[in-house]
């Protein structure tokens, strides 16, 4: 039997500390990361975007279609859409890892709208 070719995208536990990593570069300062780190992101970013894209559609068709609870989540959708499917970056290290920060704030904003954002500590309090 054949094996089945699936792209493996990773998954959030192995994504949110690249985000956060991303998120931490200082474009207009120091050292910006090889163009290949940037661009290796960029590629694990848009995979993952492209699930969470999915997942976002499926919560916006389970909304009624007058809902305001909607308006978010389309935006999130429509910005998705355009930046997602982008042509690969130019190959210039500030280019690169501009499109990763871009994408890793993409990232944030899908798992919000999909309700898969990190949770609120609890209060200790509570049981």
């Amino acid at each position: 039997m054949g094996a089945a070719l699936t792209r493996v995208v990773p998954d959030k536990a192995a994504m949110l500390p690249l985000v956060e990593t991303v998120l931490s570069w200082d474009l207009n300062r120091g050292s910006l990361p090889e163009v290949d780190v940037s661009l290796d992101l960029v590629k694990a970013f848009t995979a993952y975007g492209r699930v969470l894209e999915g997942e976002l559609a499926a919560v916006c068709r389970r909304l009624p279609a007058d809902s305001d609870l909607r308006c978010g989540p389309e935006a999130t959708l429509s910005e998705a859409a355009r930046r997602l499917y982008m042509p690969p970056p130019g190959c210039s290290e500030r280019g690169a890892a501009h499109r990763a920060q871009n994408l890793a704030r993409l990232i944030q904003a899908l798992l919000r709208g999909t309700g898969s954002a990190a949770p609120a500590p609890a209060d200790e309090g509570t049981v």
